[in-house]
């Protein structure tokens, strides 16, 4: 994890898979004008090692090397872990923020709104043969239905040239953890208070799920970005820096 950039209380950015921290870069000298920002590499990502190949050990390691009172920003497979690591350790955070987050990516026999196991398999078969093209097949993916789509396809492209590539092992647990993670169970015990943001156009998550989510999670609020898709802080930072001030300086319920 990259030392805490800017003064006051403290914020971690946890970014999904494929994509390392750096695809937070164009918030970090806003978001540092409020908070002390800590960009969080996941295991085998930047200059992380490799980590437990266990999801709650995951969760548990990572709200263990930040400091207390933390606010967890995470999205999605991030988001998984923050919800989870606030599960583990509510004393430890002080408020969670969801982005493009779902409590299960992969779709389990029930109504609920997720990914088909096959679109899982066919990034995990084409993993071991094309890393690269892989990852660029994903970025279209979460950028399909943003108004913004050609644009942010281009940033995040050049966000995965401009970062060391992942190791195969490391995306693959990172896949085998959407194939696998179901947080419904745990979502009625959250003590912490929570704000959902999601793209309108979400492809890969849904706007459903996170509806899921508000309704379910004791303590949420849902804000949905028109216009946008699986990436909303890069489809329009300046409003996704605003709903962030909103959330932290608001009285916690009582």
């Amino acid at each position: 994890m990259k030392r805490g950039v800017g003064a006051g209380p403290d914020l971690a950015l946890i970014h999904g898979w494929g994509l390392g921290s750096a695809v937070w870069q164009p918030l970090v000298a806003a978001l540092s004008r409020t908070w002390r920002v800590h960009l969080v590499d996941l295991p085998g990502y930047g200059e992380s090692s490799g980590g437990s190949e266990d999801f709650t050990q995951a969760a548990r390691d990572l709200i263990d090397a930040l400091p207390d009172s933390v606010t967890l920003c995470g999205w999605s497979l991030g988001a998984m872990l923050a919800m989870r690591a606030a599960l583990l350790a509510p004393q430890r955070v002080a408020g969670l923020l969801l982005v493009g987050a779902t409590a299960s990516f992969t779709q389990r026999g029930d109504s609920y709104p997720a990914q088909a196991p096959p679109v899982l398999d066919s990034f995990s078969d084409s993993l071991g043969r094309q890393p690269e093209q892989t990852l660029q097949r994903f970025v279209a993916l979460l950028c399909q239905g943003d108004q913004h789509a050609r644009t942010l396809t281009r940033t995040l492209l050049a966000c995965l040239r401009g970062q060391p590539a992942p190791a195969g092992e490391t995306l693959r647990r990172g896949l085998d953890w959407l194939r696998e993670v179901d947080l419904r169970p745990l979502l009625p015990t959250m003590t912490t208070r929570c704000l959902l943001i999601h793209g309108e156009h979400d492809r890969l998550n849904p706007v459903a799920a996170a509806q899921y989510l508000a309704t379910t999670l004791p303590d949420a609020r849902l804000e949905i970005v028109a216009g946008a898709g699986h990436a909303p802080f890069l489809t329009d930072p300046e409003h996704f820096v605003r709903l962030l001030e909103a959330f932290c300086h608001a009285r916690p319920a009582t």
